[in-house]
């Protein structure tokens, strides 16, 4: 047995979102994604319901292979969805949601959590800094907006 201290990056993200949290909440969702999200296309949902759901898994590709995401938890009353994302030899990773009501829109409080498996993972934790994540997230969230407000996904995103 090997047990080592993880090589892992965490950051969290705030996301002011052009919707309330009902009509936001629905969209975190790997088959909603495809109606907002430029190039999110996965290969495989089970689900027994169709959408998002608790134990819910998917697949989406990766230059390193399938990523394999399982729902943890899925909480709409709430607005809190939880899901792991295992990319095999490279990651394991943790993302959190968090939904609060802002008047006629809402805040998303994004956190990703990359855990290394191995040396193709300690790169990508390595690159993993607040301002990729920060890019990242503001690349979603303008993708978001504009289908809140348009009810079609922005091209060239």
């Amino acid at each position: 047995m090997q047990i080592i201290s993880p090589i892992r990056a965490s950051h969290t993200y705030r996301q002011r979102l052009l919707g309330p949290a009902a009509k936001v909440f629905p969209l975190l969702c790997p088959v909603r994604e495809m109606d907002w999200a430029e190039g999110w296309d996965p290969e495989k949902v089970i689900s027994a319901s169709g959408v998002a759901e608790r134990n819910g898994v998917f697949l989406t590709p990766d230059k390193d292979g399938s990523a394999i995401w399982y729902i943890t938890r899925h909480e709409p009353d709430t607005g809190f969805i939880e899901m792991l994302k295992i990319l095999p030899d490279v990651t394991a990773c943790r993302l959190q949601i968090q939904l609060s009501e802002n008047g006629s829109e809402s805040f998303a409080d994004i956190t990703y959590m990359h855990t290394s498996l191995g040396p193709a993972g300690d790169d990508f934790v390595a690159k993993f800094t607040a301002e990729y994540y920060r890019q990242f997230m503001e690349v979603w969230e303008k993708a978001l907006n504009h289908f809140l407000q348009t009810g079609e996904r922005l091209k060239g995103s």
